[in-house]
């Protein structure tokens, strides 16, 4: 007597279903990879600093100034390599409040500092028109150069995520001090002279008599002034901070 036989599994459609295949290993190792390097992204980008705060965090100051590109807005043609000046590098937009809140302070920094031809202006466009920026000083004043984005090649250099932001570069091509936010003439009078620039007009003079004259004498090296200048000693100085090489 023959043992009795098991009918093959049906489908609902009365069809015979086929065996369920087993998936093969290197599919499911690809699954796994994929599925890994998938989490891997997902924490980095989760945990990665913004761009605007690793740009803002980009420090420049003591560093020589990056060159300024960008065609003319407004003004003359601008370098900023080595001259006698210090020059402000103005990061602005028209859109921005804060910015429309300092332009009068560097209208007045740029206006004072033009008579006296020891300080400049310059601004840069940030994400913004021409035609709008060209508005803006028509309504609102200010005779310095103002350059273009240069397709934001120029903010991306000097390390600019926000605007309003200043730099402050020395004659020597340094940049000394870093302005994040509106700035105010007499802030940027205060840090030029911090650095030996000109002082705030109306600050105290030096005391002294004037006319007093100090010779340094001989074989000491340098001397100090009365009003705390130190200078070398073939040099003589008057309090008034004048300076004339000896026996000229």
């Amino acid at each position: 007597m023959s043992a009795p036989t098991t009918a093959p599994p049906r489908t609902d459609g009365g069809g015979v279903r086929p065996p369920a295949r087993r998936r093969s290993r290197p599919t499911l190792v690809a699954a796994v990879v994929v599925g890994l390097v998938v989490a891997v992204l997902v924490v980095i980008l989760a945990t990665r600093e913004p761009s605007g705060e690793r740009l803002a965090s980009i420090d420049l100051v003591g560093e020589q100034a990056p060159s300024i590109a960008g065609d003319v807005v407004l003004g003359e043609p601008f370098d900023l390599g080595a001259t006698d000046r210090w020059t402000v590098v103005n990061f602005f937009a028209t859109w921005c409040v804060p910015c429309i809140q300092e332009h009068p302070e560097l209208k007045a920094f740029d206006e004072e500092h033009a008579d006296l031809g020891d300080a400049r202006v310059v601004s840069v466009v940030y994400d913004d028109q021409p035609g709008d920026v060209e508005r803006f000083f028509e309504e609102n004043g200010g005779e310095w150069t103002v350059l273009d984005s240069d397709e934001g090649r120029t903010a991306l250099d000097w390390g600019v995520a926000k605007v309003p932001e200043s730099y402050l570069v020395a004659p020597s091509g340094q940049i000394v001090q870093r302005f994040i936010g509106g700035v105010t003439r007499v802030g940027l009078n205060d840090a030029m002279a911090a650095l030996g620039g000109a002082s705030e007009p109306g600050a105290p003079e030096p005391t002294g008599d004037p006319d007093a004259e100090v010779t340094t004498p001989g074989g000491t090296g340098v001397v100090t002034t009365p009003d705390g200048v130190t200078v070398p000693e073939d040099v003589t100085t008057t309090s008034g901070g004048d300076a004339h090489e000896g026996g000229r």
